[in-house]
């Protein structure tokens, strides 16, 4: 089992990003969104300041977000990395098998990737990144350039809401025309 300590929490902007944005979705009725808890069990525990300091993953999750947008069933994953590209070992293949199913049932699965250092969010569909895991796979490299990031599917950053419905919109009117 994996085991959890408050120094790790990676992408805890990103998270608070998206949380905030998810609860002005669902005041404006646009979506219901929510953040799927992760079961730990506590092994150390702060007394004094009432935290949790260690503690180990009861069992694998699967996303890190579910709900309905206008109607779509949609889960997806956020990720952040400091690099040029985003690495295959942030995404764990339960994940990607229960995005699979997911979008096998008619739901909406994607990643939502934040490049920290050029401060840049793009919606990742899965299909696209099934696609692009299988063409870096070939080529032997173990991530996805920003570079081979659909531009299109740039997610724009207004007044602290990242708009990922604007660009899910865009991607699903370009899966429509095919």
């Amino acid at each position: 089992m994996g085991y959890w300590s408050s120094r790790g929490l990676r992408g805890s902007g990103l998270e608070e990003t998206v949380n905030f944005t998810n609860e002005q979705y669902r005041k404006k009725g646009l979506a219901v969104i929510q953040k799927v808890p992760t079961p730990i069990t506590p092994v150390k525990i702060d007394k004094e300041n009432k935290t949790i300091t260690l503690a180990y993953f009861e069992k694998q999750s699967t996303v890190d977000y579910i709900g309905v947008a206008q109607g779509v069933a949609v889960c997806f994953d956020a990720k952040e990395t400091k690099s040029k590209s985003l690495p295959f070992h942030n995404i764990h293949e339960h994940q990607t098998e229960f995005m699979r199913e997911f979008e096998k049932q008619g739901g909406e699965a994607f990643f939502l990737v934040y490049f920290k250092d050029y401060d840049e969010y793009y919606y990742l569909p899965f299909l696209l990144f099934w696609a692009l895991r299988e063409k870096c796979r070939t080529e032997g490299r173990n991530s996805i350039p920003k570079d081979d990031f659909d531009k299109n599917l740039k997610i724009v950053m207004q007044a602290g809401i990242l708009d990922y419905l604007g660009a899910m919109d865009t991607y699903m009117r370009s899966k429509k025309n095919f």
